[in-house]
C-alpha cells in the first residue's frame, strides 16, 4: 500500500509531462487556420493524439456551422483546463445552448465561465447574460470591462429608472459614444435628466455628443458655460462645430484659440493649430495671429500664410516659391508641408511651370513620404522629366515607380506612359475567382493572433477593443491591425477609414506593413453579385468593385444624406430610370440588385464616353452633364493633367480614388516594394 501515492505521483507526473510534450509537439506541426480543409480538421477533431490541437480543431468546426446543435457537438468536452480556449469554449457552448432554447443549460455554462475564467474578456459575456437575472446588476461588468461590447451594450440597456438610465448614458459618454444607438441616449439624458446632472457630467455627456459630430446637442448639453469641459472634450467640439453651419464654424474659432493659449503644450493644441489654420472665414487670419508665440511659426501657420500671400494668375510667383521651399525643407515630415506642396505644384502644373513645379517637388525627398504620396511624387517627377525632354530619367523613374507601387492610380498612369498595361474594360474576369481571404493577424499578440487563427474574429475583436479601452489606434501598425479586425467583424466602413489613416502614417521603410495594408484595402467583397452584374453589363468585375469601395465602402444598408442608397450609391431616380419603374427600398439595399442597377449605369456611361474610364467615372460622381462642359484636348496628350483641371475637388479625388481601385484589382493587389 505504500506504494500506491508514489505510483499515483508518477501518473500524474507522467500525464503532465506528456500534455507538454503535446504542446511542444503541436508547435512544431503546420498551423490550422480557416484555409484548412473542413474534412482535414474533422479528422483531428477525433483521432489526433495532441488534446489542444483536438479543441483548436473543435473551434475551427464550430465557427463553420450555423447550427448551434452542431456547434454544441464540436465543442463537447473541450473546456478543460487554464487556457484561454476553455473559456472561449464555454462562452460559445452557452451562446449555443440559449439559442436551442436551453437557459438552464446555458446559464449554469455562464456560472462555470465566470467561476473559472472571473479576468478573461470572454467573462464580460458571462456577466452581462447573469445580469440579465438580476435587473440593475451590470456594475461590475461595467467596473472591470468598461469598453468591452457587452459592457457598452449593458449601458445602453440601463433602466428603466432614471438614475440606471444616467449610469448607462455617462458610460457610453466616456467608454463608447459610437456604440449603436448610443447617440440617442446621450440625447435623452441630456434633455431629460438637465436640471439634475451636475456640471462634470454635462460636460462628459457634451464630450460624447462632440465626438460623434453633434456640435448643436453638445452645446445644448452644456448650457450656458463650457465649465468641465477638458482639452480633448473642447477639440472635439470645436472639430464638431468646424463641421456644422457658418455660425458654428464662428463659434469655433474663439473656441479652439482659447484652447491653444490655455494649454499651449498639451497634445491637444497642437490639432486645434492644424485646425486653425484650415479655416477658411475672413477672422481666421486674426485668430492665427494671437496663437502663443511657439505655434505662429508653426509649420500649418506659415503654411496659411505662404497660400495667402500666393499671388492670383498663372505668372511666375518667385517670393511665394522661396517661402514654400524654406519650409519644406524645415519640416519635410510636417502634414502641413505635404499638403502645401501639393497644392502649390498642382497650381504650377496646371500653369506649365515646369521647372516651379520640380523645384517644389524635390524639396521634400520621396523616400520620407508615405507610399500614397510617395507614388504621387515619383509619377510627377516623371512627368516633368519627360517635359523637360529628359525622356530617358522619366522612363527610369517610372520603373521605379512600377517596380515599388505598383498598385493605385499612380501605378496605372506610370505603366499606360510606358507602355507596359491599361485598364482592361471588357467582362473580364482579371481578377482570380475565390482568391483566398484569410491571412494571419501578425499582431505580435499571442492571444489576438491565435484567436483570429481559430476564425475566432468576434472575441479578437472584442479583445481588443477592451485592451485598448479609450484609447485611440496610434500609428501604422495600430491603425492596420484595428482595421483588420474590423473588417473581421464586417464593419468595413470604419475599417477602410484606418486602413487610409495608416498609409498615410506609413513610412518609406515599412514593407511589410504596406503590403498588408495594400491586401487589406482591395478585399473581394459580395463577389457572385459582382461578377453577376459584370456578366450582364459587359464590364469588369473590378470596375464595380472600384466604384463600390469608393461609394459605400461595401456597405449594403449605407444612404448618403441625399438619399443615395447601397454598394453603388444609387438615387431612387436613377435607379427606376434603368429599371424601368420604382425600385423599393429593399431591392436598393440588396447587394445584387443594387450592383445590377449600377453595372448598367457604368455601362451607359462607357457608351456615352466612347469606353473612356476617366469621362465614364467622372460622370458617376458628377453627372454626364457637368463632365461634358469639361472635355478638352489635355484629356488626349495628358490625360493626368486633365484630371488635376476637374473643378469639383470632389470629383477629381473620386476618379483617381476608383481608377486607382480597379488598377490595384487587375494586378491582384500585391505591392512591389
Amino acid at each position: 500500500m505504500a506504494r500506491l501515492p508514489l505510483l499515483l505521483s508518477l501518473s500524474c507526473l507522467g500525464t503532465g509531462l506528456a500534455l507538454v510534450g503535446g504542446r511542444a509537439l503541436l508547435a512544431r506541426l503546420p498551423a490550422l487556420t480557416p484555409a484548412t480543409a473542413t474534412d482535414r480538421l474533422e479528422w483531428l477533431q477525433h483521432w489526433d493524439a495532441d488534446p489542444w490541437r483536438r479543441r483548436e480543431a473543435s473551434l475551427l468546426l464550430a465557427a463553420r456551422s450555423k447550427d448551434p446543435q452542431a456547434q454544441r457537438q464540436w465543442l463537447r468536452g473541450q473546456g478543460w483546463g487554464p487556457d484561454p480556449l476553455a473559456a472561449l469554449v464555454l462562452k460559445q457552448d452557452a451562446l449555443a445552448a440559449a439559442a436551442l432554447g436551453r437557459p438552464d443549460t446555458a446559464l449554469a455554462l455562464w456560472r462555470q465561465l465566470q467561476r473559472r475564467f472571473p479576468g478573461d474578456p470572454a467573462s464580460a459575456d458571462a456577466l452581462y447574460a447573469l445580469g440579465a437575472y438580476k435587473p440593475g446588476k451590470h456594475g461590475p461588468l461595467l467596473q472591470r470591462f468598461p469598453a468591452h461590447p457587452a459592457a457598452l451594450a449593458a449601458a445602453l440597456a440601463a433602466g428603466p429608472e432614471a438614475i440606471e438610465r444616467r449610469r448607462g448614458a455617462l458610460h457610453l459618454a466616456r467608454w463608447g459614444a459610437r456604440w449603436p444607438g448610443a447617440e440617442a441616449r446621450l440625447r435623452q439624458v441630456c434633455k431629460a435628466d438637465a436640471s439634475v446632472l451636475e456640471a462634470r457630467q454635462r460636460a462628459q455627456l457634451a464630450e460624447g455628443l462632440a465626438e460623434l459630430g453633434d456640435a448643436e446637442g453638445a452645446l445644448r448639453c452644456l448650457g450656458s458655460t463650457l465649465n468641465g469641459l477638458g482639452a480633448s472634450g473642447r477639440l472635439s467640439l470645436g472639430r464638431a462645430l468646424l463641421a456644422g453651419n457658418a455660425q458654428q464654424q464662428v463659434q469655433a474659432e474663439p473656441l479652439l484659440l482659447d484652447l491653444v493659449r490655455s494649454a499651449p503644450t498639451a497634445p491637444e493644441a497642437e490639432a486645434a493649430v492644424r485646425l486653425l489654420a484650415q479655416l477658411g472665414s475672413p477672422g481666421a487670419a486674426a485668430a492665427l495671429a494671437r496663437l502663443p508665440p511657439r505655434w505662429r511659426d508653426s509649420a500649418p501657420v506659415l503654411a496659411r500664410r505662404i497660400l495667402e500671400a500666393e499671388p492670383k494668375g498663372d505668372g511666375p510667383h518667385p517670393a511665394t516659391d522661396a517661402a514654400a521651399l524654406k519650409l519644406l525643407r524645415r519640416w519635410p515630415l510636417d502634414p502641413a508641408s505635404r499638403t502645401l506642396q501639393w497644392d502649390l505644384v498642382r497650381e504650377r502644373l496646371l500653369a506649365g511651370r515646369w521647372r516651379a513645379a520640380m523645384a517644389l517637388l524635390e524639396a521634400i525627398p520621396t523616400d520620407q513620404l508615405p507610399p500614397p504620396l510617395a507614388a504621387r511624387q515619383s509619377f510627377w517627377i516623371g512627368f516633368l522629366q519627360q517635359q523637360l525632354g529628359e525622356g530617358a530619367a522619366a522612363r527610369a523613374t517610372w520603373e521605379a515607380l512600377l517596380r515599388r507601387h505598383p498598385g493605385g492610380y499612380y501605378g496605372w498612369r506610370a505603366a499606360v506612359r510606358l507602355g507596359q498595361g491599361d485598364l482592361q474594360l471588357d467582362a473580364g474576369p482579371h481578377t482570380p475567382a475565390g482568391r483566398a481571404d484569410w491571412r494571419p493577424l501578425a499582431s505580435g499578440e499571442g492571444t489576438l493572433d491565435r484567436l483570429w487563427r481559430l476564425d475566432q474574429r468576434t472575441e479578437a475583436w472584442e479583445t481588443w477593443r477592451h485592451r485598448r479601452g479609450r484609447r485611440a489606434p496610434e500609428g501604422s501598425r495600430e491603425l492596420l491591425l484595428e482595421g483588420r479586425l474590423r473588417q473581421g467583424v464586417g464593419d468595413d466602413w470604419t475599417a477602410f477609414g484606418l486602413l487610409e489613416q495608416a498609409s498615410l502614417k506609413l513610412d518609406g521603410n515599412q514593407c511589410a506593413l504596406e503590403r498588408e495594408l495594400e491586401r487589406s484595402l482591395h478585399p473581394l467583397r459580395f463577389e457572385a453579385a459582382f461578377r453577376a452584374a459584370a456578366t450582364q453589363g459587359g464590364l469588369p468585375m473590378e470596375l464595380l468593385l472600384g466604384v463600390a469601395k469608393q461609394e459605400s465602402r461595401f456597405t449594403p444598408a449605407v444612404r448618403s444624406p441625399v438619399g443615395a442608397t447601397g454598394l453603388m450609391q444609387l438615387m431612387p431616380e436613377t435607379a427606376a430610370e434603368l429599371a424601368g419603374g420604382p425600385v423599393a427600398e429593399q431591392v436598393l439595399e440588396d447587394p445584387t440588385g443594387n450592383a445590377s442597377l449600377g453595372a448598367r449605369y457604368l455601362a451607359q456611361m462607357l457608351r456615352q464616353w466612347n469606353g473612356d474610364p476617366l469621362l465614364a467615372v467622372a460622370s458617376y460622381n458628377a453627372g454626364p452633364g457637368a463632365v461634358a462642359g469639361w472635355v478638352g484636348p489635355k484629356l488626349r496628350s495628358d490625360p493626368e493633367l486633365w484630371v488635376e483641371a476637374i473643378p469639383y475637388p470632389e470629383t477629381r479625388l473620386y476618379v483617381k480614388k476608383v481608377l486607382g481601385n480597379v488598377w490595384s484589382y487587375q494586378q491582384g493587389g500585391e505591392p512591389g516594394c
